[in-house]
């Protein structure tokens, strides 16, 4: 519990790209592209036949003996689903944490600082047996109840599981999350991303047509930096594979594994428009998150 309020203090300064393109730093409330009775005001301009006469402001058309009218830009709620993989292969970390640690991390962080804002919040959390559901809600306890539903999960993963993966467990819990993230929400998925497949692709794609979608990939920088010497036991579930680090045909071949796919994950965001932002469980979350959430900001605003 301790660790979880330091998180939430930690969360206060992060900020989410949103869809509509303004000059303002993004804030809890999200403006959409019709106009009504918002909160924010944006504009006086003269009365057209037509206009509600309730957004006619007596003290300018007193003044300039013309009726004006007062616009406002719609504000909408905009709720928060986030997806956080705690499936057994983010069970490994070569240094600081597990990469199932540091999504944990990642997740908490982005529902403090969502509830921050004033948005609700909710999401899934999933491993290889089954899928928690989280509606979104706005409150303290939600968080809490999010973070505790994280927490279980997490620690339920072990290297001695024998628990079998579930081919095209993520293509389902996106499947889950595009059944209440119609339109208008943040989607956040935080994961390693194994097992994606081109329906993974073409499910993210659908839900960027109508949210704003972020992906928070998780990686463990050990299969970019091979040590050059020495063997380790890899065990996914039930199987298990001994690998020779002294071979170089071994490191070559896990390397360009390793990068090969992360090309792929991150050319996602230049082909779908699909913020992919990259995390290593070998450094702090925090600093990784609030500097790539600031750059994802940046470009929102520049565009």
């Amino acid at each position: 519990m301790e660790e979880l309020v330091a998180l939430e203090a930690i969360a206060h300064d992060f900020s989410f790209l949103r869809k509509s393109p303004v000059s303002r730093q993004l804030s809890g409330r999200h403006e959409s592209r019709m106009r009504g009775r918002g909160l924010t005001f944006e504009e006086l301009r003269e009365y057209f036949p037509g206009d509600d006469v309730r957004t006619i402001d007596w003290r300018v058309t007193a003044r300039t003996g013309k009726p004006f009218v007062r616009v406002y830009d719609e504000e909408k709620d905009r709720p928060a689903l986030i997806l956080v993989d705690q499936r057994l292969n983010m069970f490994f970390g070569s240094r600081r944490s597990m990469k199932s640690v540091a999504a944990a991390e990642a997740a908490a962080l982005c529902a403090w600082r969502i509830l921050n804002l004033g948005d609700r919040v909710g999401g899934f959390v999933f491993n290889d047996a089954r899928v928690d559901e989280l509606r979104p809600h706005r409150s303290r306890e939600a968080v809490i109840a999010f973070a505790a539903a994280i927490a279980t999960q997490n620690g339920e993963l072990s290297a001695t599981s024998q628990q079998e993966r579930t081919v095209g467990q993520l293509d389902r819990v996106l499947s889950m999350a595009s059944t209440i993230a119609r339109h208008d929400h943040l989607v956040i998925v935080v994961s390693d991303f194994d097992g994606y497949s081109t329906s993974t692709r073409d499910m993210l794609l659908r839900l960027t047509a109508t949210n704003d979608v972020i992906a928070i990939l998780v990686y463990d920088p050990f299969l970019l930096q091979l040590p050059q010497s020495g063997e380790i036991v890899a065990s996914g579930g039930s199987s298990q594979a001994e690998l020779a680090f002294g071979r170089a045909p071994v490191r070559s071949g896990i390397s360009e594994f390793a990068r090969t796919r992360g090309r792929e994950l991150l050319a996602w965001q230049q082909d779908m428009g699909l913020p992919m932002l990259p995390i290593s469980a070998a450094e702090e979350v925090a600093p990784q998150l609030r500097r790539l959430l600031g750059q994802l900001a940046w470009r929102g605003r520049r565009r």
